[in-house]
């Protein structure tokens, strides 16, 4: 089993998550104009793509 030798301290562990970001959903146009959050349902025409 693999076990680390050392502790890995704070500052290297923040360091490695510095890249995990988090990305706000884009609102993209639907089919009959309007916007909508994308893998939603499009409330004005019950559409979802």
């Amino acid at each position: 089993m693999a076990v680390p030798k050392r502790r890995v301290s704070k500052t290297r562990g923040a360091k490695r998550r510095t890249h995990y970001k988090v990305t706000l959903a884009m609102p993209v146009k639907a089919s009959d104009g309007s916007w909508k959050l994308p893998h939603r349902i499009n409330k004005n025409t019950g559409e979802y793509k």
